[in-house]
Formats: structure tokens, sequence, C-alpha cells
């Protein structure tokens, strides 16, 4: 796979205070690439240099193969933390400034806002002032504003902050219809269960320095416990007397009508086989599988022990 994004031992810092410190990463083309951390992680600095917002004291930004020029800008979609519209401007009017300033002829720009106006169903509002919006609706015309020129790669900061559950959705499956049209996207956010769901891979930045890179899967897997769960509907007595002592019972759950479900941990030398074989014929097994931490686990699990060393 290409590299669109190459960042380079970028390291940035303010009055003294390290930002980043030797931070190294690639965006790959035509992937959706999570980017995690704390608050104070520096995930917005470097989101603000790879924008040419800021400067880095050293290291280096690539795009598309070359040293990032402000004319890679055209090619990019960026969506700040810090919403920014101009608040007496009507809808229709700020989105036609926003494209035109982003290359697009007035024509080109028309045609894509009466699209993206129908698709998030804004078109009533386009002659209402900014100020008379809603704060999601408002969140809904910035991502419109940012997507308009249709660059190659969009880089969102907290894209689903003050959006309602039915708009995260509307935003998560339009990232995911990018991705299919070859786009490339950049997402710094705090909702695990996003990452997890829609990122092909993730970095995490803790204390300024990267402290984790990988699949989602490859992350998840690093954190896992060795437990399984299962979902079965029997007596429960049978099922603990069937473990015997290579597994133990970690948590267990009543659904109701002799049906439960439990997390186990294997002893010594057992298998999941093992654990299997001894409950077939005991229980009626309706499920069973690895436990795999969620995202937000993998974040808590890496994120505080880089921050108990610190201390």
């Amino acid at each position: 796979m290409d590299t669109i994004l190459d960042i380079r031992n970028i390291s940035k810092s303010f009055f003294r205070k390290m930002a980043l410190d030797n931070v190294s990463l690639t965006v790959q083309k035509g992937e959706i690439l999570g980017i995690m951390g704390p608050n104070g992680a520096g995930k917005t600095t470097m989101i603000r240099i790879i924008n040419r917002i800021v400067a880095a004291d050293s290291g280096s930004v690539r795009f598309d193969g070359d040293i990032m020029t402000d004319r890679d800008l055209f090619h990019i979609g960026y969506l700040p933390e810090e919403r920014g519209l101009y608040r007496s401007m009507t809808v229709e009017k700020h989105a036609l400034f926003l494209a035109r300033l982003r290359g697009l002829s007035k024509v080109d720009a028309q045609t894509k806002i009466n699209y993206w106006f129908d698709r998030f169903e804004i078109d009533p509002w386009r002659k209402k002032r900014i100020e008379e919006l809603s704060k999601g609706m408002a969140q809904k015309v910035q991502f419109i504003c940012t997507v308009l020129h249709e660059p190659k790669l969009l880089i969102l900061d907290e894209p689903f902050s003050g959006f309602d559950p039915v708009n995260v959705e509307l935003i998560k499956q339009e990232l995911i219809e990018m991705k299919a049209k070859g786009k490339t996207i950049m997402l710094s956010t705090h909702n695990m269960k996003s990452v997890e769901e829609i990122c092909d891979r993730a970095v995490l930045i803790s204390d300024s320095r990267k402290i984790a890179e990988g699949s989602v899967s490859e992350l998840r897997d690093a954190q896992k416990t060795g437990h399984y769960s299962i979902r079965f509907k029997g007596n429960m007595i049978s099922f603990v007397n069937a473990l015997w002592t290579g597994f133990e019972l970690v948590d267990k759950r009543t659904l109701g009508d002799d049906r439960y479900e439990v997390v186990l941990a294997m002893r010594g030398e057992s298998t999941f086989d093992d654990l299997l074989s001894v409950l077939i014929g005991q229980v009626k097994i309706e499920a069973a599988w690895e436990s795999l931490p969620s995202m937000q686990d993998v974040f808590i699990e890496l994120v505080q022990p880089a921050n108990t060393s610190k201390a």
C-alpha cells in the first residue's frame, strides 16, 4: 500500500513544554487511521503541524512522497476540534466561500453544495445564518465544508463531538463510503467505539510520545487476557462442576430462564478445545468466543503505565 503521509521524527515544544517528542508515523492511501490519546498528549499539535498552522522544531512531513508545501493543502480537508464558522453568513454563502478558497470554480462549488445539502438534509437551511443553527446542524455544515473539494486526505479532529447518536452513525457511514472510493482519512477522537468500528489502524500518543501503533486487531490481540466467554442454557451448578480445576470462573451474568453468560480463564495447559469437551453434554452451549479487550480497554491499559512511570 502506498504512503500518502509520512511523518518523521517530529518534535515541538511550547515555552519549554514538550508537545511532541520525536514522533514518527505513516498514513497509507485508502485507509482510516485512528489517532488516540488523552487530553494534552500532542494529537492536535501534530495535526496543526501537518496543516502547516504551526511549524515543527525538528523533523519532516512528506505528502505523496515529497516534502510538504502549502500547495499540498489543496488536497487536504481539515476539520479542527475548535469549530470556526462565520456566524453572520448564510449557510450557502459560507459553504461557497470555503469551496472557492479550496480552488473550486463557482459552478463546481454550487453543484457539490447542492449534492451535500440534499444528502445531509440541510437544503431547507441554506438561506439561514450560521448563528440560527443548532450545534448539531452547524457541525453538519462544517463537515460538508471540509469535504466539498473532494480532498485526497481528510483530517478530522474530534469529528463526532456535538453530534447525537443518529448523526454520529451518519458521519461514520460517510467515512466508510469515502474510504471505499479511495479516500484516506486520519481521525483523532476519544470515541473508542468508533475507532474499533471503522479504523483500519490506530496510533496511540501519550505524554507527547507515540506509545503504540498497529492494526486495530493487532492492538487488541496484544492486550488480550486469555479469557473466554460462554453463553449457555442449563444448571449453573452442573456447569461449575464440569470445569474441574482446568478453568477459573471470572464473571457470570444471569440472562433468565436458566440461561447464563460467563467469562472463564484457562489454567495450566488447558485449551479452548478442552473447555468445550468438558462442557458438552453438561449444558447446552449457545455461543462461545475468545474475549478480546475493547479499544477502550487497550487505551486505558497502555496510557496508565505511561502516566504512572512519568509520576
